[in-house]
C-alpha cells in the first residue's frame, strides 16, 4: 500500500482516489472548507495551492506518487509552466517515486503540451519517473482507467 498525493483534488480527484482505494490518497484543496469534504470520502484532505509551492511541500511527506490533476486548472498557467518545472526540481530531494501529469482538459493545448515535456525533461535528467496522460477527462471511464493504470505503473517499478 503506498500513498498517493492528488493535487487539484476536485470531483475527479476524488473519483480517482477511490479506484485507488487500496492506496492511502491525500488530496489537495485551495479552499480550507473543502477539507471535511474530502476526509468524509475518505482521503486525507490537506489545504495546498498548486500556484505556491511552499504550501503543496509538506503535503508531499511519506508520498510514492504525485497526480498533477491540473489539466482543467483554468488561470493558473504557471502550474504547466514555472510552478510544474520548480516541483520536479523539488521531487529529486524527496521520497517520491514518480509523477503522473495530466496532459488534456480545458487548459490550452499549448500550456498542455508544454507541461507534459517539462515532465518529460525532469525524467531524462534527474530519472524522475513519470507518465504522461492524454485521456480526455471529458470521457471520465477512459480517463479514470488511464489514470489508475499510470500511477499503478509508477508503482511497480
Amino acid at each position: 500500500m503506498a500513498r498517493v498525493l492528488v493535487v487539484g483534488c476536485g470531483c475527479r480527484g476524488v473519483s480517482l482516489a477511490r479506484a485507488l482505494g487500496e492506496h492511502t490518497v491525500r488530496g489537495t484543496t485551495r479552499v480550507p472548507e473543502r477539507v471535511s469534504e474530502l476526509e468524509t470520502a475518505g482521503l486525507e484532505g490537506v489545504v495546498a495551492d498548486p500556484d505556491r509551492l511552499g504550501t503543496l511541500v509538506p503535503a508531499l511527506s511519506g508520498v510514492s506518487v504525485v497526480c498533477w490533476l491540473m489539466g482543467s486548472a483554468l488561470g493558473a498557467a504557471d502550474v504547466h509552466g514555472a510552478r510544474l518545472r520548480s516541483l520536479m526540481e523539488h521531487l529529486v530531494d524527496t521520497p517520491v517515486r514518480g509523477l503522473v501529469y495530466e496532459a488534456a482538459g480545458t487548459v490550452d493545448p499549448g500550456l498542455l503540451e508544454a507541461g507534459a515535456e517539462i515532465v518529460r525533461e525532469a525524467s531524462r535528467v534527474w530519472h524522475i519517473r513519470v507518465e504522461v496522460v492524454s485521456a480526455d477527462p471529458a470521457d471520465h471511464p477512459a480517463w479514470l482507467e488511464a489514470m489508475k493504470d499510470a500511477v499503478e505503473r509508477l508503482l511497480s517499478r
